[in-house]
């Protein structure tokens, strides 16, 4: 019986410490009510009869016993100031506190919207951090920078609005007429976009934040568009709109971690920007990427693009806005467009890049809907946006095969060509020279096409504008060399004396030194044509494929309007009475194969023209299969059909097969000397 007697002992002395505790907990708490009664507001109890104000506040004496005192807040702004926050700053008092801010028209060169003391001051003029991007040289750039400059120092006797309206005018006079802007480079380009884009974002935030009071909007001559909005925090939805744009989002998302007052969210819409971000690359996140890849059951290797709406650029107090707790919904106008084959309407986003300049991009953005030339888009971060329409290019992975394949046995039947007219002694001649080289330009062109006609960084640089050349070259001196075969062909049927023909100084000189001097010229005039986004031929702006086509619709014409006076002379001299019927015979066969090989040329640059449409899949089939057959082709008609090149080909055949049954025939010999050898009696023993 002693252990539950004992067990009982022990609760009962457990429970009575309990009450013990909770009784004397109950007396202090009664104290510490009781304390808090008698202090005054913003203080605090340090025993049961004092009490001491919060930070920030003061009474008449350290220690309150005099129940009647008070606790004043402590204006640290002065008179007198007991701190200091420096130059181009005001200190502001709050209850129980203080903050500085830099003056109208400074802002902290840290980017904050305030700080606490002197030693933390980096107040500086707004647009003393908007300076030229390093390493561009433009004068229409140099001249903006010198008005923005300029805008800075008249910041402290204007107002906002007037600051704002002659900045969005200044911005519109340098895009509107570009001038040297044009000449730069394509990353340079767009790194002078980036530059005004985010430029002009700091600079209207901090002039929103800091001199504004109420909303604003503004309207230029020139399309663009302003609206800034400003009130007190809160946790409401809210719809800000403008002609080009309307943008609905959480207020709360517009504060930024140390804002205490009203904050501001703002739009500017821009026409002009689209001239500076028009050549620039688009890049689809890996999500959209892989969804059209299963769509096509192809490989998606670039896309390209044009605009349907306005640069909109959305900023708001709070900077961080890279990834938003609230998505963003944008309701964007553009011109009403309905996307045909492999094309799409898409909401995208401007993100600078040192490297390249920057680039368009779909991370992290959505499109809900497209209507009547409006479409919806929701993103979980601001940026600069627009509407695009994407054209998807599609690699066809049997065109591709067929390519390589094809062009790999073109280079074969090419080569195969080019030995044959150096080494078969029988048919060497003005005209065998004319095909050599013919065959020449094609092998290096389909060569150069096959390793390097895909552009694959997306951005047009010296390594593609080279190829571009190369290929320019390459084919324009074929059709060059094609053209003097029709010449010869002339001299031979329709001159009344013929002679030998052009000598081979002036085959060269024509057949690679006028190539030569039109892509010269070309390059001259507009390098910027060599290359384009995705593949690295000629680019159409501005006309610049006639620097090709003008000259091969001129030698096809020439040849053209040569092969229909040949025929007819040649028709002729058949009438006559004695025809030189071996030389006739040996004509009409020249201009038989100099026409098919006109027509083979002359119909694959047709085709070839619509390569680069996306339109075009059947056409960039027959391309691709009639460029595939150009080798192969030339090697029957002037090697397989020729009765002197089939002769030696025997001979050489006949030469391979005499060495190998030589061979043949010497090791067996040797063999059976031996044999008959080991069977002799003498030597054998018998």
């Amino acid at each position: 019986m002693g252990g539950p007697r004992r067990s009982a002992f022990f609760i009962l002395q457990a429970l009575c410490v309990f009450l013990t505790l909770l009784d004397s907990q109950n007396t202090v708490d009664a104290v510490t009510k009781d304390c808090v009664k008698r202090c005054p507001q913003h203080s605090k109890c340090i025993n049961d009869t004092a009490c001491r104000c919060d930070p920030g506040f003061k009474s008449s004496t350290e220690i309150i016993t005099d129940h009647t005192d008070s606790c004043e807040d402590i204006n640290e702004c002065g008179p007198p100031p007991i701190v200091s926050c420096g130059r181009f700053a005001d200190c502001k008092n709050t209850e129980g506190g203080y903050y500085c801010t830099c003056n109208p028209g400074y802002v902290l060169g840290s980017g904050e919207n305030t700080f606490r003391n002197e030693s933390e001051n980096s107040c500086q003029e707004i647009f003393s951090r908007w300076t030229m991007p390093p390493g561009i040289k433009s004068q229409s750039l140099s001249g903006f920078f010198e008005r923005v400059q300029i805008l800075g120092r008249d910041i402290k006797s204007a107002s906002a609005q007037d600051i704002i309206g002659k900045l969005i005018e200044s911005v519109d006079g340098l895009l509107e007429v570009p001038g040297d802007l044009e000449a730069l480079t394509l990353r340079d380009q767009l790194r002078t976009a980036t530059n005004l884009l985010s430029g002009l974002e700091h600079v209207l935030r901090t002039l929103a934040k800091t001199m504004l009071t109420a909303p604003f909007t503004y309207h230029s001559s020139a399309d663009t568009e302003l609206t800034l909005m400003i009130q007190e925090q809160g946790n409401e939805n809210v719809t800000m709109g403008q002609t080009h744009a309307r943008m609905m989002l959480k207020w709360s998302e517009a504060a930024g971690e140390r804002d205490s007052g009203p904050v501001m969210a703002g739009m500017l819409s821009s026409q002009n920007m689209k001239k500076l971000l028009a050549k620039a690359s688009l890049k689809l996140d890996l999500e959209k990427k892989s969804e059209l890849e299963k769509l096509h059951e192809s490989t998606v290797s670039g896309t390209q693009f044009r605009f349907l709406s306005a640069i909109n650029s959305a900023f708001l107090s709070n900077t961080k806005t890279e990834k938003l707790d609230s998505p963003v919904t944008f309701a964007f106008s553009h011109l009403p467009a309905t996307p045909g084959p492999r094309q799409e309407l898409i909401c995208a986003f401007w993100k600078g890049d040192n490297d390249s300049g920057g680039y368009w991009t779909t991370t992290g953005c959505q499109k809900l809907g497209s209507l009547n030339g409006s479409t919806t888009c929701q993103c979980s971060h601001l940026s600069s946006f627009a509407i695009l329409m994407a054209h998807y290019d599609i690699e066809d992975l049997k065109l591709a095969l067929i390519t390589k394949v094809g062009l790999a046995l073109s280079l074969v039947c090419l080569l195969l060509c080019i030995l044959t007219f150096l080494l078969v002694r029988p048919i060497q001649g003005s005209r065998t020279t004319v095909h050599l080289h013919l065959c020449i330009c094609l092998f290096v062109g389909s060569a150069i096409f096959l390793a390097g006609i895909e552009n694959q960084g997306g951005q047009v640089g010296t390594r593609c504008r080279l190829v571009a050349g190369l290929l320019h070259y390459c084919f324009l001196a074929a059709f060059c060399w094609m053209s003097l075969e029709g010449a010869e062909l002339y001299i031979l049927v329709v001159r009344v004396f013929p002679g030998q023909g052009l000598s081979k100084p002036w085959l060269y000189l024509i057949g690679y030194g006028v190539p030569g001097l039109i892509v010269v010229i070309s390059a001259a005039v507009n390098s910027q044509g060599y290359g384009r986004v995705l593949y690295c031929w000629l680019n159409p702006d501005h006309g610049f494929l006639w620097s090709f086509l003008g000259p091969v619709t001129f030698i096809i014409l020439c040849n053209a309007v040569i092969f229909v006076i040949t025929v007819w002379k040649l028709t002729q001299k058949f009438s006559e009475i004695n025809p030189d019927m071996k030389k006739l015979k040996k004509a009409r066969v020249l201009t038989i194969t100099a026409v098919s090989q006109l027509f083979l040329l002359g119909c694959t640059w047709i085709f070839g023209l619509f390569l680069f449409d996306p339109k075009s899949q059947v056409l960039a089939y027959a391309f691709t299969i009639l460029t595939c057959l150009q080798g192969f082709f030339l090697f029957v008609l002037h090697c397989l059909l020729n009765k002197k090149v089939r002769e030696e080909y025997r001979k050489w055949a006949g030469m391979v097969t005499r060495s190998k049954y030589s061979e043949f025939t010497t090791s067996t010999v040797g063999s059976s000397h031996n044999q008959t050898r080991v069977l002799r009696p003498s030597e054998s023993g018998m």
